[in-house]
């Protein structure tokens, strides 16, 4: 009984902490041509709460030095109770 406890104790932690990848997903476009340029930032949070740095859409395209936003994209990274979000935009 002792070892199946222990057992089903690692799975759950071994779960938890396991990482989760979602994405690349699109979240939005606009009427603006596709442009050669690309900027990221990435938002971290703790405890699906509170944040870490800013990584929105805004943050990325001053990253890309982009002025007219095309295309958002959006990659979410999990480690536990660690979440990355990953903001990729395009345009000119």
């Amino acid at each position: 009984m002792k070892n199946i406890k222990l057992l089903a104790m690692s799975a759950v932690v071994g779960l938890f902490f396991a990482s989760c990848t979602v994405g690349p997903t699109p979240v939005g476009a606009t009427s603006n041509p596709l442009g050669s340029k690309s900027g990221k930032a990435t938002s971290t949070r703790i405890f699906y709460i509170f944040p870490m740095r800013d990584g929105g859409v805004a943050e990325a395209a001053k990253a890309g030095g982009i002025s007219k936003v095309s295309t958002v994209d959006m990659k979410t990274v999990n480690f536990g109770l660690w979440v990355n979000v990953h903001t990729m935009v395009t345009g000119d």
